[in-house]
Protein backbone atom coordinates (compact mmCIF):
# COMPACT_ATOMS: atom_id res chain seq x y z
CA UNK A 1 0.00 0.00 0.00
CA UNK A 2 1.23 3.47 -0.90
CA UNK A 3 1.31 6.40 1.45
CA UNK A 4 -1.86 7.94 0.02
CA UNK A 5 -3.80 4.67 0.18
CA UNK A 6 -2.61 3.99 3.74
CA UNK A 7 -3.76 7.41 4.93
CA UNK A 8 -7.11 7.00 3.13
CA UNK A 9 -7.78 3.55 4.60
CA UNK A 10 -6.71 4.76 8.05
CA UNK A 11 -8.90 7.84 7.84
CA UNK A 12 -12.09 6.14 6.73
CA UNK A 13 -11.55 3.31 9.22
CA UNK A 14 -11.25 5.85 12.04
CA UNK A 15 -14.46 7.59 11.01
CA UNK A 16 -16.37 4.31 10.66
CA UNK A 17 -15.17 3.09 14.05
CA UNK A 18 -16.78 6.12 15.70
CA UNK A 19 -20.00 4.27 14.94
CA UNK A 20 -18.61 1.41 17.03
CA UNK A 21 -17.60 3.81 19.80
CA UNK A 22 -21.16 5.17 19.95
CA UNK A 23 -22.48 1.61 19.86
CA UNK A 24 -20.44 0.77 22.97
CA UNK A 25 -21.06 4.14 24.65
CA UNK A 26 -24.81 3.90 24.29
CA UNK A 27 -25.21 0.28 25.32
CA UNK A 28 -23.12 0.81 28.48
CA UNK A 29 -24.21 4.33 29.52
CA UNK A 30 -27.41 2.89 30.94
CA UNK A 31 -25.43 0.90 33.55
CA UNK A 32 -24.76 4.06 35.57
CA UNK A 33 -28.38 5.20 35.42
CA UNK A 34 -30.21 1.97 36.31
CA UNK A 35 -30.75 2.77 39.99
CA UNK A 36 -31.92 6.31 39.19
CA UNK A 37 -34.34 5.10 36.53
CA UNK A 38 -35.75 2.61 39.05
CA UNK A 39 -36.03 5.31 41.75
CA UNK A 40 -37.69 7.90 39.50
CA UNK A 41 -39.90 5.86 37.20
CA UNK A 42 -40.47 2.35 38.56
CA UNK A 43 -40.35 2.25 42.38
CA UNK A 44 -43.17 4.84 42.73
CA UNK A 45 -45.50 2.40 40.96
CA UNK A 46 -45.29 -0.09 43.89
CA UNK A 47 -45.35 -3.19 41.68
CA UNK A 48 -44.89 -6.82 42.69
CA UNK A 49 -41.37 -8.27 42.68
CA UNK A 50 -41.75 -10.00 39.31
CA UNK A 51 -43.58 -7.08 37.67
CA UNK A 52 -41.01 -4.60 38.96
CA UNK A 53 -38.07 -6.70 37.76
CA UNK A 54 -39.72 -7.22 34.39
CA UNK A 55 -40.48 -3.51 33.89
CA UNK A 56 -36.97 -2.54 35.00
CA UNK A 57 -35.47 -5.12 32.67
CA UNK A 58 -37.60 -3.88 29.76
CA UNK A 59 -36.67 -0.25 30.46
CA UNK A 60 -32.94 -0.98 30.54
CA UNK A 61 -33.09 -3.25 27.49
CA UNK A 62 -35.66 -1.27 25.47
CA UNK A 63 -32.87 0.16 23.32
CA UNK A 64 -32.20 -3.40 22.21
CA UNK A 65 -35.69 -3.57 20.70
CA UNK A 66 -34.68 -0.53 18.64
CA UNK A 67 -31.46 -2.32 17.72
CA UNK A 68 -33.51 -5.15 16.20
CA UNK A 69 -35.47 -2.62 14.12
CA UNK A 70 -32.24 -0.86 13.12
CA UNK A 71 -30.58 -4.09 12.07
CA UNK A 72 -33.63 -5.16 10.04
CA UNK A 73 -33.78 -1.85 8.10
CA UNK A 74 -29.99 -1.51 7.81
CA UNK A 75 -29.87 -3.74 4.74
CA UNK A 76 -32.42 -1.58 2.92
CA UNK A 77 -30.79 1.65 4.13
CA UNK A 78 -27.33 0.48 3.01
CA UNK A 79 -28.69 -0.26 -0.49
CA UNK A 80 -30.79 2.87 -0.87
CA UNK A 81 -28.55 5.46 0.80
CA UNK A 82 -25.20 3.69 0.76
CA UNK A 83 -22.98 2.53 3.61
CA UNK A 84 -22.03 6.14 4.35
CA UNK A 85 -25.63 7.37 4.09
CA UNK A 86 -26.80 4.74 6.54
CA UNK A 87 -24.12 5.77 9.03
CA UNK A 88 -25.27 9.40 8.70
CA UNK A 89 -28.79 8.31 9.65
CA UNK A 90 -27.39 6.43 12.66
CA UNK A 91 -25.38 9.47 13.79
CA UNK A 92 -28.49 11.68 13.65
CA UNK A 93 -30.44 9.17 15.74
CA UNK A 94 -27.63 9.03 18.33
CA UNK A 95 -27.77 12.80 18.68
CA UNK A 96 -31.56 13.02 18.92
CA UNK A 97 -31.87 10.25 21.48
CA UNK A 98 -29.06 11.54 23.69
CA UNK A 99 -31.02 14.67 24.50
CA UNK A 100 -34.41 12.96 24.52
CA UNK A 101 -33.55 10.14 26.90
CA UNK A 102 -31.82 12.55 29.29
CA UNK A 103 -34.82 14.89 29.34
CA UNK A 104 -37.84 12.77 28.33
CA UNK A 105 -40.23 15.31 29.83
CA UNK A 106 -39.15 17.98 27.33
CA UNK A 107 -42.22 19.34 25.53
CA UNK A 108 -44.54 17.22 27.64
CA UNK A 109 -44.24 18.58 31.18
CA UNK A 110 -41.86 20.02 33.77
CA UNK A 111 -38.40 18.44 33.84
CA UNK A 112 -38.35 16.11 36.83
CA UNK A 113 -42.01 16.75 37.55
CA UNK A 114 -43.77 13.97 35.62
CA UNK A 115 -42.66 11.02 37.72
CA UNK A 116 -43.52 7.60 36.25
CA UNK A 117 -45.40 9.26 33.36
CA UNK A 118 -42.00 10.15 31.87
CA UNK A 119 -41.13 6.47 31.55
CA UNK A 120 -42.96 6.04 28.23
CA UNK A 121 -41.16 8.88 26.36
CA UNK A 122 -37.89 7.74 27.96
CA UNK A 123 -38.35 4.25 26.51
CA UNK A 124 -39.30 5.68 23.11
CA UNK A 125 -36.10 7.75 22.97
CA UNK A 126 -34.07 4.72 24.03
CA UNK A 127 -35.66 2.70 21.23
CA UNK A 128 -34.73 5.47 18.76
CA UNK A 129 -31.16 5.29 19.95
CA UNK A 130 -31.30 1.54 19.56
CA UNK A 131 -32.33 1.95 15.92
CA UNK A 132 -29.14 4.01 15.45
CA UNK A 133 -27.06 1.34 17.20
CA UNK A 134 -28.63 -1.42 15.10
CA UNK A 135 -27.81 0.41 11.86
CA UNK A 136 -24.27 1.29 12.95
CA UNK A 137 -23.60 -2.22 14.28
CA UNK A 138 -24.06 -3.58 10.77
CA UNK A 139 -22.75 -0.75 8.62
CA UNK A 140 -19.56 0.21 10.49
CA UNK A 141 -17.87 -3.22 10.07
CA UNK A 142 -19.39 -3.63 6.59
CA UNK A 143 -18.02 -0.24 5.50
CA UNK A 144 -14.54 -1.10 6.79
CA UNK A 145 -14.57 -4.59 5.24
CA UNK A 146 -15.50 -3.16 1.83
CA UNK A 147 -12.73 -0.54 2.00
CA UNK A 148 -9.91 -2.57 3.55
CA UNK A 149 -7.31 -4.62 1.59
CA UNK A 150 -7.74 -8.37 2.25
CA UNK A 151 -4.36 -8.81 4.00
CA UNK A 152 -5.32 -6.42 6.82
CA UNK A 153 -9.12 -6.62 6.68
CA UNK A 154 -9.47 -8.69 9.85
CA UNK A 155 -7.31 -6.26 11.80
CA UNK A 156 -9.17 -3.18 10.55
CA UNK A 157 -12.64 -4.62 11.15
CA UNK A 158 -11.46 -5.61 14.64
CA UNK A 159 -10.72 -1.94 15.29
CA UNK A 160 -14.49 -1.46 15.20
CA UNK A 161 -14.81 -3.84 18.15
CA UNK A 162 -11.96 -2.00 19.89
CA UNK A 163 -13.95 1.19 19.46
CA UNK A 164 -17.01 -0.50 20.93
CA UNK A 165 -15.14 -1.53 24.08
CA UNK A 166 -13.37 1.83 24.26
CA UNK A 167 -16.80 3.46 24.14
CA UNK A 168 -17.88 1.24 27.03
CA UNK A 169 -14.74 2.00 29.01
CA UNK A 170 -15.07 5.71 28.31
CA UNK A 171 -18.64 5.84 29.55
CA UNK A 172 -17.72 3.84 32.68
CA UNK A 173 -15.28 6.63 33.53
CA UNK A 174 -17.81 9.31 32.56
CA UNK A 175 -20.49 7.70 34.74
CA UNK A 176 -18.08 7.33 37.65
CA UNK A 177 -16.94 10.97 37.36
CA UNK A 178 -20.51 12.29 37.17
CA UNK A 179 -21.58 10.12 40.11
CA UNK A 180 -18.70 11.51 42.17
CA UNK A 181 -20.02 15.06 41.80
CA UNK A 182 -22.86 14.65 44.28
CA UNK A 183 -24.70 12.39 46.70
CA UNK A 184 -27.26 9.74 45.82
CA UNK A 185 -30.15 12.21 45.81
CA UNK A 186 -28.28 14.45 43.31
CA UNK A 187 -27.53 11.46 41.08
CA UNK A 188 -31.22 10.50 41.09
CA UNK A 189 -32.31 14.04 40.23
CA UNK A 190 -29.56 15.31 37.91
CA UNK A 191 -26.55 13.00 37.56
CA UNK A 192 -28.28 10.27 35.54
CA UNK A 193 -29.45 12.89 33.02
CA UNK A 194 -25.89 14.13 32.51
CA UNK A 195 -24.72 10.56 31.96
CA UNK A 196 -27.22 10.05 29.13
CA UNK A 197 -26.82 13.47 27.46
CA UNK A 198 -23.02 13.09 27.39
CA UNK A 199 -23.47 10.86 24.32
CA UNK A 200 -24.27 13.97 22.27
CA UNK A 201 -20.58 14.96 22.09
CA UNK A 202 -19.26 11.88 20.21
CA UNK A 203 -22.46 11.85 18.13
CA UNK A 204 -21.77 15.38 16.82
CA UNK A 205 -18.16 14.39 16.01
CA UNK A 206 -19.32 11.28 14.14
CA UNK A 207 -21.92 13.21 12.16
CA UNK A 208 -19.42 15.87 11.12
CA UNK A 209 -16.61 13.53 10.06
CA UNK A 210 -18.93 11.30 8.01
CA UNK A 211 -19.51 14.17 5.59
CA UNK A 212 -15.80 14.02 4.66
CA UNK A 213 -15.45 10.35 3.63
CA UNK A 214 -16.47 8.45 0.43
CA UNK A 215 -18.77 5.45 0.18
CA UNK A 216 -17.36 1.99 -0.68
CA UNK A 217 -16.29 0.71 -4.12
CA UNK A 218 -18.73 -2.18 -3.93
CA UNK A 219 -21.70 0.10 -3.29
CA UNK A 220 -20.66 2.35 -6.16
CA UNK A 221 -20.63 -0.69 -8.46
CA UNK A 222 -24.03 -1.79 -7.18
CA UNK A 223 -25.41 1.61 -8.17
CA UNK A 224 -23.75 1.59 -11.58
CA UNK A 225 -21.21 4.24 -10.62
CA UNK A 226 -18.31 2.25 -12.00
CA UNK A 227 -16.01 5.24 -12.57
CA UNK A 228 -16.45 6.37 -8.95
CA UNK A 229 -15.56 2.84 -7.85
CA UNK A 230 -12.53 2.75 -10.17
CA UNK A 231 -11.24 6.10 -8.93
CA UNK A 232 -11.57 5.09 -5.29
CA UNK A 233 -9.99 1.66 -5.88
CA UNK A 234 -7.03 3.27 -7.62
CA UNK A 235 -6.48 5.37 -4.50
CA UNK A 236 -6.83 2.29 -2.28
CA UNK A 237 -4.82 -0.38 -4.14
CA UNK A 238 -3.24 1.24 -7.22
CA UNK A 239 -4.32 1.32 -10.86
CA UNK A 240 -3.30 -2.22 -11.84
CA UNK A 241 -4.91 -3.99 -8.91
CA UNK A 242 -7.94 -1.68 -9.13
CA UNK A 243 -8.76 -3.03 -12.60
CA UNK A 244 -8.68 -6.65 -11.37
CA UNK A 245 -10.63 -5.90 -8.19
CA UNK A 246 -13.30 -4.03 -10.14
CA UNK A 247 -13.85 -7.03 -12.43
CA UNK A 248 -14.07 -9.34 -9.40
CA UNK A 249 -16.64 -7.08 -7.74
CA UNK A 250 -18.78 -6.96 -10.88
CA UNK A 251 -18.65 -10.75 -11.25
CA UNK A 252 -19.44 -11.34 -7.57
CA UNK A 253 -22.67 -9.38 -7.81
CA UNK A 254 -24.18 -12.04 -10.04
CA UNK A 255 -26.30 -14.54 -8.10
CA UNK A 256 -26.31 -18.22 -9.15
CA UNK A 257 -29.77 -19.62 -9.77
CA UNK A 258 -31.49 -21.53 -6.98
CA UNK A 259 -34.34 -24.04 -7.44
CA UNK A 260 -36.54 -22.15 -4.97
CA UNK A 261 -36.02 -18.88 -6.78
CA UNK A 262 -35.04 -17.26 -3.49
CA UNK A 263 -31.77 -15.47 -4.14
CA UNK A 264 -30.98 -15.08 -0.42
CA UNK A 265 -30.30 -18.84 -0.39
CA UNK A 266 -28.54 -18.88 -3.75
CA UNK A 267 -25.35 -20.07 -2.03
CA UNK A 268 -27.18 -22.59 0.13
CA UNK A 269 -28.63 -22.33 3.62
CA UNK A 270 -25.42 -23.05 5.54
CA UNK A 271 -23.95 -19.56 5.13
CA UNK A 272 -27.21 -17.97 6.36
CA UNK A 273 -27.64 -20.36 9.29
CA UNK A 274 -23.96 -20.01 10.24
CA UNK A 275 -24.24 -16.22 10.29
CA UNK A 276 -27.40 -16.29 12.42
CA UNK A 277 -25.93 -18.78 14.92
CA UNK A 278 -22.65 -16.86 15.18
CA UNK A 279 -24.66 -13.78 16.09
CA UNK A 280 -26.91 -15.62 18.54
CA UNK A 281 -24.05 -17.39 20.33
CA UNK A 282 -22.19 -14.09 20.70
CA UNK A 283 -25.06 -13.01 22.97
CA UNK A 284 -26.05 -16.34 24.56
CA UNK A 285 -22.61 -16.51 26.19
CA UNK A 286 -23.93 -13.70 28.43
CA UNK A 287 -21.58 -10.87 27.58
CA UNK A 288 -24.09 -8.06 27.82
CA UNK A 289 -25.61 -9.39 31.03
CA UNK A 290 -22.11 -8.84 32.44
CA UNK A 291 -21.41 -5.49 30.75
CA UNK A 292 -24.84 -3.90 31.31
CA UNK A 293 -25.16 -5.09 34.89
CA UNK A 294 -21.52 -5.21 36.03
CA UNK A 295 -22.08 -2.79 38.95
CA UNK A 296 -25.12 -4.82 40.09
CA UNK A 297 -23.11 -8.06 39.81
CA UNK A 298 -20.39 -6.77 42.14
CA UNK A 299 -22.94 -5.23 44.52
CA UNK A 300 -24.61 -8.65 44.79
CA UNK A 301 -21.25 -9.92 46.01
CA UNK A 302 -21.23 -7.30 48.77
CA UNK A 303 -19.24 -4.47 47.16
CA UNK A 304 -20.16 -0.85 47.89
CA UNK A 305 -21.49 1.34 45.07
CA UNK A 306 -18.13 3.11 44.64
CA UNK A 307 -16.18 -0.16 44.76
CA UNK A 308 -18.60 -1.78 42.29
CA UNK A 309 -18.09 1.07 39.81
CA UNK A 310 -14.29 0.75 40.10
CA UNK A 311 -14.44 -3.00 39.61
CA UNK A 312 -16.59 -2.31 36.53
CA UNK A 313 -13.82 -0.04 35.22
CA UNK A 314 -11.32 -2.91 35.72
CA UNK A 315 -13.59 -5.18 33.67
CA UNK A 316 -13.73 -2.47 30.99
CA UNK A 317 -9.93 -2.19 30.92
CA UNK A 318 -9.61 -5.96 30.46
CA UNK A 319 -12.06 -5.72 27.58
CA UNK A 320 -9.89 -3.13 25.84
CA UNK A 321 -6.55 -4.87 26.47
CA UNK A 322 -7.63 -8.26 25.14
CA UNK A 323 -9.42 -6.71 22.16
CA UNK A 324 -6.00 -5.30 21.23
CA UNK A 325 -4.64 -8.87 21.49
CA UNK A 326 -7.33 -10.00 19.05
CA UNK A 327 -6.42 -7.22 16.61
CA UNK A 328 -2.80 -8.36 16.69
CA UNK A 329 -3.63 -12.03 16.09
CA UNK A 330 -6.82 -12.30 14.00
CA UNK A 331 -5.02 -12.06 10.63
CA UNK A 332 -2.18 -14.31 11.80
CA UNK A 333 -3.87 -17.07 13.82
CA UNK A 334 -7.17 -16.91 11.97
CA UNK A 335 -10.80 -16.49 12.95
CA UNK A 336 -11.68 -20.08 13.82
CA UNK A 337 -8.96 -20.85 16.41
CA UNK A 338 -9.66 -17.63 18.30
CA UNK A 339 -13.39 -18.36 18.52
CA UNK A 340 -12.81 -21.89 19.81
CA UNK A 341 -10.22 -20.81 22.41
CA UNK A 342 -12.43 -17.93 23.54
CA UNK A 343 -15.47 -20.15 23.95
CA UNK A 344 -13.61 -22.61 26.18
CA UNK A 345 -12.06 -19.84 28.31
CA UNK A 346 -15.45 -18.13 28.77
CA UNK A 347 -17.11 -21.41 29.67
CA UNK A 348 -14.59 -22.20 32.41
CA UNK A 349 -14.73 -18.63 33.80
CA UNK A 350 -18.54 -18.48 33.88
CA UNK A 351 -18.94 -21.86 35.60
CA UNK A 352 -16.33 -20.74 38.15
CA UNK A 353 -18.17 -17.44 38.72
CA UNK A 354 -21.44 -19.29 39.26
CA UNK A 355 -19.87 -21.45 41.97
CA UNK A 356 -18.36 -18.37 43.62
CA UNK A 357 -21.78 -16.73 43.79
CA UNK A 358 -23.31 -19.87 45.28
CA UNK A 359 -20.52 -20.01 47.86
CA UNK A 360 -21.05 -16.29 48.60
CA UNK A 361 -17.37 -15.66 47.85
CA UNK A 362 -15.98 -12.20 48.50
CA UNK A 363 -12.69 -10.55 47.63
CA UNK A 364 -10.74 -10.83 44.41
CA UNK A 365 -11.91 -14.30 43.32
CA UNK A 366 -15.13 -13.20 41.56
CA UNK A 367 -13.34 -10.22 40.03
CA UNK A 368 -10.62 -12.50 38.62
CA UNK A 369 -13.25 -14.85 37.15
CA UNK A 370 -15.09 -11.90 35.58
CA UNK A 371 -11.85 -10.52 34.11
CA UNK A 372 -10.88 -13.94 32.69
CA UNK A 373 -14.34 -14.21 31.12
CA UNK A 374 -14.07 -10.74 29.59
CA UNK A 375 -10.56 -11.58 28.34
CA UNK A 376 -11.89 -14.72 26.64
CA UNK A 377 -14.69 -12.78 24.97
CA UNK A 378 -12.55 -9.80 23.97
CA UNK A 379 -9.89 -11.86 22.18
CA UNK A 380 -12.48 -13.92 20.32
CA UNK A 381 -16.25 -13.61 20.13
CA UNK A 382 -16.26 -9.83 20.56
CA UNK A 383 -14.23 -8.73 17.52
CA UNK A 384 -14.01 -11.95 15.48
CA UNK A 385 -17.78 -12.40 15.15
CA UNK A 386 -18.01 -8.96 13.53
CA UNK A 387 -15.06 -9.77 11.25
CA UNK A 388 -16.78 -12.92 10.03
CA UNK A 389 -20.18 -11.28 9.61
CA UNK A 390 -18.61 -8.50 7.54
CA UNK A 391 -16.72 -10.87 5.23
CA UNK A 392 -18.46 -14.26 5.13
CA UNK A 393 -21.51 -13.40 3.02
CA UNK A 394 -21.18 -13.25 -0.79
CA UNK A 395 -21.40 -9.71 -2.19
CA UNK A 396 -24.68 -10.28 -4.01
CA UNK A 397 -26.56 -11.19 -0.82
CA UNK A 398 -24.38 -9.38 1.73
CA UNK A 399 -26.73 -6.55 2.73
CA UNK A 400 -29.75 -8.78 3.30
CA UNK A 401 -27.85 -11.68 4.86
CA UNK A 402 -25.86 -9.49 7.21
CA UNK A 403 -28.99 -7.53 8.20
CA UNK A 404 -30.70 -10.83 9.07
CA UNK A 405 -27.74 -12.05 11.11
CA UNK A 406 -27.32 -8.76 12.98
CA UNK A 407 -31.08 -8.63 13.70
CA UNK A 408 -30.79 -12.13 15.18
CA UNK A 409 -27.93 -10.88 17.33
CA UNK A 410 -29.99 -8.05 18.77
CA UNK A 411 -32.97 -10.34 19.37
CA UNK A 412 -30.67 -12.64 21.35
CA UNK A 413 -29.19 -9.62 23.14
CA UNK A 414 -32.67 -8.40 24.13
CA UNK A 415 -33.63 -11.86 25.36
CA UNK A 416 -30.47 -12.28 27.47
CA UNK A 417 -30.54 -8.75 28.93
CA UNK A 418 -34.22 -8.84 29.81
CA UNK A 419 -34.23 -12.33 31.30
CA UNK A 420 -31.04 -11.70 33.29
CA UNK A 421 -32.76 -9.02 35.39
CA UNK A 422 -35.66 -11.40 36.04
CA UNK A 423 -33.38 -14.35 36.90
CA UNK A 424 -31.06 -12.33 39.10
CA UNK A 425 -34.03 -10.80 40.97
CA UNK A 426 -35.93 -14.06 41.54
CA UNK A 427 -35.96 -14.82 45.27
CA UNK A 428 -36.55 -18.56 44.77
CA UNK A 429 -33.53 -18.98 42.47
CA UNK A 430 -31.42 -16.78 44.72
CA UNK A 431 -32.33 -18.90 47.75
CA UNK A 432 -31.03 -21.95 45.89
CA UNK A 433 -28.08 -20.49 43.97
CA UNK A 434 -27.35 -17.05 45.52
CA UNK A 435 -27.39 -15.21 42.14
CA UNK A 436 -25.18 -17.88 40.51
CA UNK A 437 -27.73 -19.62 38.25
CA UNK A 438 -27.48 -17.33 35.16
CA UNK A 439 -23.69 -17.62 35.05
CA UNK A 440 -23.86 -21.42 34.81
CA UNK A 441 -26.23 -21.07 31.85
CA UNK A 442 -23.82 -18.69 30.11
CA UNK A 443 -20.95 -21.09 30.75
CA UNK A 444 -22.85 -23.91 29.03
CA UNK A 445 -23.62 -21.63 26.06
CA UNK A 446 -19.92 -20.75 25.78
CA UNK A 447 -18.92 -24.40 25.43
CA UNK A 448 -21.67 -24.95 22.84
CA UNK A 449 -20.47 -21.90 20.90
CA UNK A 450 -16.95 -23.32 20.67
CA UNK A 451 -18.30 -26.67 19.45
CA UNK A 452 -20.45 -24.96 16.80
CA UNK A 453 -17.46 -23.08 15.36
CA UNK A 454 -15.31 -26.25 15.34
CA UNK A 455 -17.94 -28.16 13.36
CA UNK A 456 -19.49 -25.63 10.98
CA UNK A 457 -17.54 -22.38 10.51
CA UNK A 458 -14.85 -22.21 7.76
CA UNK A 459 -11.62 -20.19 8.00
CA UNK A 460 -11.63 -16.95 5.98
CA UNK A 461 -8.31 -15.30 6.81
CA UNK A 462 -6.16 -13.91 3.97
CA UNK A 463 -8.95 -14.33 1.39
CA UNK A 464 -10.50 -11.53 -0.65
CA UNK A 465 -14.24 -10.97 -0.20
CA UNK A 466 -14.74 -12.39 -3.67
CA UNK A 467 -12.70 -15.53 -2.84
CA UNK A 468 -14.73 -16.13 0.32
CA UNK A 469 -17.82 -16.35 -1.88
CA UNK A 470 -16.41 -19.57 -3.39
CA UNK A 471 -16.51 -21.24 0.04
CA UNK A 472 -20.30 -21.24 -0.15
CA UNK A 473 -20.98 -22.00 -3.85
CA UNK A 474 -23.07 -25.15 -4.06
CA UNK A 475 -21.80 -27.99 -6.26
CA UNK A 476 -23.58 -27.87 -9.61
CA UNK A 477 -24.82 -24.29 -9.18
CA UNK A 478 -25.39 -22.35 -12.40
CA UNK A 479 -22.31 -20.36 -13.33
CA UNK A 480 -22.53 -16.56 -13.08
CA UNK A 481 -22.10 -16.18 -16.82
CA UNK A 482 -25.32 -18.10 -17.42
CA UNK A 483 -27.61 -15.93 -15.32
CA UNK A 484 -28.60 -12.33 -15.39
CA UNK A 485 -27.47 -9.92 -12.71
CA UNK A 486 -30.24 -9.08 -10.23
CA UNK A 487 -30.61 -6.03 -8.05
CA UNK A 488 -27.65 -6.02 -5.69
CA UNK A 489 -28.26 -7.13 -2.14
Amino acid sequence: MGKDSTSLVTGVTFVATLGGLLFGYDTAVISGAVSSIDANFIDPQHLSETARSSLSGWTVSSALFGCIIGAVVAGWVSKALGRKGGLLVAAALFLLSAGGSAYPEFGLGPIGGMGPLALTPFILYRILCGVGVGIASMLSPLYIAEIAPSQIRGRLVSFNQLSIVLGMLLVYFVNWWIASQGDEAWIHSTGWRLMLVSEALPAVLFLGLLTLVPDTPRWYVMKGRVESARTLLERLVGAEEAHTTLKEIEASLVVPEHPSGGSLFAFGSLVIVAGILLSAFQQFVGINAVLYYAPLMFQNLGASTDSALWQTVIVGLANVIFTVVAIATVDRLGRKPLLIIGGVVMGIAMVTLGFQFQANAVGTGPLVAAVVYIAGFALSWGPVTWVLLAEMFPNSIKSRAMALAVAAQWIANLFVSWTFKILIGNSTLNALFNHGFPYWMYGLMSFLAAAFVFLYVPETKQRTLEEIQNLWVRPGATTPAAVKQPAAG
